[in-house]
């Protein structure tokens, strides 16, 4: 956890989509099999080069960040501080081990997003860390996999992607603030009118004006052919506001009896609660559930240690002098 990474530049990559003969025969034989292949594997890029689209029609640009200081799991910055904690609770298959990282930030642009490949698309993944180490991260978590859907409004570093209004979002201020909201009752313009940086769009809404919601054991978040329960005890990602610019990120690793069970929504909310979130929000879980920091992997997803491919992350730019 204290080794440093060497700085790295964002590195060009090359991208491919090869169809092996397996695959191309089954395109060719139609039916379900080539729907699902064409809406879940196969990639569809809009947009080769997210940085520089970025670049091209961002309005505000993120807080140039700065080398900071690691000691064991904390990082100090002139930017950021972040400390990082582990805690085990239960025993047996009950076992349930969770990490939490608490983030101050200097301004709400210091937490950004980036796209697997610097692409934007659906079933376009790479793993966390690979996200991470392309875009000189010091911190990361996995994002909302706004790939695996075409709905939602999607706002990444003051740009919009996606104008789809579907479900609860969650909305990061220029100000600093983080608010839950109702998608379906605004647009992806009239949130970057009002300052919102970046946008989440899973859900549900854990924890809102500091009280557990009711009823979070029972939402679906998506309900089409192929997406799977999100109900039960999982592995989980979760972000919570204590404060303006001050931030709480959890990950609770499961399906790894001994070790850790994973948690439900409810037992999630609990946790970001007695964090003292005011405001708590859920993203993609599972395997997707990951941590990371200063170039290693905090947690170990489903307690093998192997990350699964996911389309976007959040994370804090630096490096350890």
């Amino acid at each position: 956890m204290t080794s440093t990474p060497d700085p790295r530049r964002r590195r060009p990559r090359r991208r491919a989509i090869v169809l092996s003969s397996a695959l191309a025969l089954t395109l060719a034989a139609g039916g379900a099999s080539a729907w699902a292949l064409d809406r879940f594997v196969i990639q569809h890029v809009a947009i080769t080069d997210v940085e520089a689209y970025e670049a091209e029609n961002a309005t505000v640009e993120a807080t140039s960040t700065t080398s900071g200081t690691v000691e064991g799991s904390s990082y100090e910055s002139d930017d950021a501080l972040i400390d990082i904690s582990t805690v085990t609770t239960g025993g047996g298959d009950d076992t349930v081990t969770y990490y939490v990282a608490d983030v101050m930030l200097s301004d709400a642009t210091v937490l950004q997003s980036a796209f697997a490949d610097n692409s934007f698309g659906t079933n376009i993944t790479e793993t966390t860390s690979t996200i991470a180490e392309a875009n000189e991260a010091i911190f990361a978590i996995n994002g909302d996999y706004y790939g695996f859907r075409d709905t939602g409004i999607v706002i990444r570093n003051g740009v919009i992607y996606r104008d789809e209004g579907a479900r609860q979002g969650l909305a990061f201020y220029l100000d600093g603030t983080v608010e839950v909201y109702d998608e379906t009752t605004t647009t992806a313009e009239q949130l970057l009118a009002d300052g919102v940086w970046n946008t989440l769009s899973f859900g549900p809404a854990l924890v809102e004006d500091g009280e557990i919601v009711d009823g979070i054991d029972d939402v679906e978040v998506d309900t089409n052919f192929g997406n799977h329960s999100i109900q039960g005890d999982q592995p989980r990602t979760a972000i919570g506001v204590i404060g303006e610019n001050h931030l709480v990120f959890v990950v609770v690793d499961g399906r790894s009896p001994g070790y850790s069970a994973g948690v439900d929504m409810t037992e999630l909310a609990q946790i970001m609660q007695d964090l003292g979130a005011t405001t708590a929000y859920n993203i993609d879980g599972g395997g997707s559930s990951t941590m990371y920091f200063n170039g290693a992997l905090v947690n170990d997803p489903l307690g093998k240690g192997e990350e699964r491919g996911t389309s976007d992350i959040l994370y804090i730019a630096g490096s350890a002098s």
